[in-house]
């Protein structure tokens, strides 16, 4: 995608402030603004030229897939780069300080011209995605929600928590998708109410609570998606504790939209909760971005101040856990749109399933 990701660098220059240029050292950032999937590179944008450096492993790799920026096969790339700015003149570089080891900053420092942060502007960049993107994660979600239809016949007593998530991720990969998105979660009765269990060797047992928290990677973009079943009839406490966190998500969604703050999305959610006297067993943050990286830029959490804009994809997963019995998390990935409802990318019901 030669023109979306020019489109990109030339955001990126706009950025810029006062610098002469950027070195971009984030891999994901490297290949948000080039395509370029590599292990090793960096990037150097300034005012009229771009120049992607990696090592010899990518010679053809690089070609391919950034075929509309200059290359250079080096050892160290970024102060390969920082070194070829100075000789190109520049005089002011901003560097991704978030990202640079001390060692590189040392280097840099030695090799190459005046210093200044580049803070997060690719990151900031990234918030919004375009089309193609949102196309993307689209599919990514589609993946998750095929694959995890597929394992509800399935999900029943007697089975561990590991084997259910070895198989959800391998539905994932059957439907098309390249790999899950984060190790899967799977937390059956009072592990349910540890926020981010790791599955273990624990037998699913009747009338429990089973949270299933996973997602799917498709071309480079994650899905993100919790549900949790009972495993039988509900009892009514758990339909109380599931009710509530439904309500919570809805109030949560229908908070979204393109000027909303973030931490006014994350009081939507969490005032329903504290309404109920739960607050204490509610413990993290409302949700975040996902992209390239299943946590990108905004969060929705307690005082964030950031304002949300148009075509910003966003996870909604408000909890509640209750420890020793069980917790419930019901999560979705939605899109900001303006001018309309956000658009919902993680179509599972969100009906208490009795399986």
């Amino acid at each position: 995608m030669p023109d979306v990701h020019a489109r990109r660098r030339a955001a990126l220059r706009e950025a810029l402030g006062e610098a002469d240029a950027a070195l971009v050292t984030r891999l994901v950032n490297v290949r948000y603004l080039t395509g370029f999937t590599g292990s090793n590179g960096a990037l150097l944008v300034t005012r009229d030229a771009e120049v992607l450096a990696t090592d010899g492993r990518y010679i053809e790799q690089s070609k391919r897939q950034a075929p509309d920026v200059e290359r250079a096969i080096v050892g160290a790339p970024a102060t390969a780069l920082a070194e070829r700015a100075k000789n190109d003149g520049v005089t002011s570089l901003a560097f991704e300080s978030h990202d640079v080891t001390v060692d590189l900053f040392e280097a840099l420092g030695r090799v190459g011209p005046s210093l200044t942060r580049l803070k997060r502007a690719v990151e900031s960049l990234r918030a919004v995605k375009d089309d193609e993107e949102i196309a993307l994660l689209r599919e990514a979600c589609a993946v998750a929600d095929r694959a995890f239809a597929r394992l509800l016949p399935s999900l029943r007593p007697g089975r561990t928590e590991k084997e259910v998530g070895r198989e959800l991720e391998a539905l994932m990969l059957e439907e098309g998708g390249d790999g899950p998105s984060f190790e899967t979660i799977v937390a059956s009765g009072p592990n349910s109410a540890v926020p981010h269990h790791r599955p273990t060797e624990r037998v699913l047992e009747a009338g429990e609570f089973v949270k299933l928290d996973f997602g799917a990677l498709y071309r480079g973009y994650h899905s993100d998606m919790t549900r949790t079943v009972v495993l039988g009839k509900a009892a009514d406490w758990q339909r109380e504790v599931y009710a509530l966190v439904a309500s919570a998500q809805a109030a949560g969604r229908a908070a979204l939209g393109v000027g909303a703050v973030a931490g006014d999305v994350d009081k939507a959610a969490r005032d329903v909760i504290d309404a109920a006297g739960h607050g204490d067993d509610y413990t993290h943050s409302l949700g975040h971005g996902v992209g390239l990286e299943i946590h990108e830029a905004p969060t929705l959490r307690v005082g964030a101040t950031d304002t949300l804009a148009d075509r910003t994809p966003v996870t909604v997963e408000p909890g509640v856990y209750l420890a020793g019995r069980g917790g419930v998390r019901i999560e979705d990935t939605l899109v900001v749109r303006a001018g309309a409802d956000p658009e919902l990318l993680t179509t599972t019901t969100k009906d208490l399933l009795e399986l």
